[in-house]
């Protein structure tokens, strides 16, 4: 192992990036919250059974890109609306439109709390900048680089596959493996090569699928086991932990 927690075969660190990165999965999951309540309130009546920002989250929204994260969890309701399209406006009860709701939540939310990265990923970032590895971002959201300029650290990375990115070259999301491979062909290693770093276990199934040389888990809720099942080498509760084990 290398003093940075991982095989020595390791060329590349590629990081998911809410969660993982910055404090923004729980901005993500409240923004959810409030736009799958007041659907569900409104479909069902106030016997509604509310959206759970921890459990449906993990389980049906976290890690997908926004309108997948949509479909999932209406299929897990027994729910299908239209698909509308991409410039729905929010107050459509559409896939396109429920997920533009969310959007312009998250980023009222984000304006107001602002974003702030954790220190322990930013010290291990840092540390594998100056033992010569290469750095990604890869997320879903389309709003990845407006929350790595307001957390300080867009500079810490080579490469940002994001939502906006994944639209333009046509990559489909996670739990498919495509934005992680894309970032590891655009720093020049092989996926064997690249580490995978991520906090859901849609990315956990991304990071597996695609044979990455280590897939890390980050269990920032206390879903080890589960992020254990679905792939992971090892779980850590903070990247700066693999400074401690590689040490």
């Amino acid at each position: 192992m290398t003093g940075l927690g991982l095989p020595n075969v390791i060329r590349a660190c590629l990081f998911d990036l809410d969660g993982v990165l910055t404090r923004t999965a729980v901005v993500h999951a409240a923004a959810w919250k409030e736009v799958f309540d007041d659907f569900l309130r409104r479909r069902e009546g106030p016997d509604f059974r509310p959206f759970d920002a921890i459990a449906d989250y993990d389980q049906y929204v976290d890690g997908r890109p926004r309108a997948d994260g949509v479909r999932v969890f209406l299929a897990s309701r027994g729910i299908e609306l239209p698909e509308g399209s991409d410039d729905d406006l929010p107050e459509l009860d559409t896939v396109h439109g429920l997920g533009n709701r969310k959007n312009a939540l998250l980023l009222a939310k984000i304006r107001t709390r602002g974003v702030e990265a954790y220190a322990g990923s930013v010290r291990y970032v840092e540390t594998v900048r100056a033992s010569g590895l290469s750095t990604a971002v890869v997320s879903s959201s389309a709003n990845a680089r407006d929350v790595l300029a307001s957390a300080g650290i867009e500079a810490l990375f080579d490469v940002r596959i994001d939502g906006v990115v994944a639209a333009e070259r046509k990559l489909p999301g996670k739990p498919h493996p495509d934005t992680y491979l894309r970032a590891a062909h655009d720093l020049g290693v092989e996926p064997g090569a690249a580490a995978v770093f991520e906090d859901a276990l849609a990315g956990m199934d991304a990071g597996r699928s695609g044979h990455f040389g280590y897939v890390v888990g980050v269990d920032r809720v206390g879903q080890a086991d589960a992020l254990h099942q679905h792939g992971a080498d090892v779980v850590v509760g903070d990247l700066a932990e693999l400074l401690e084990v590689g040490m």
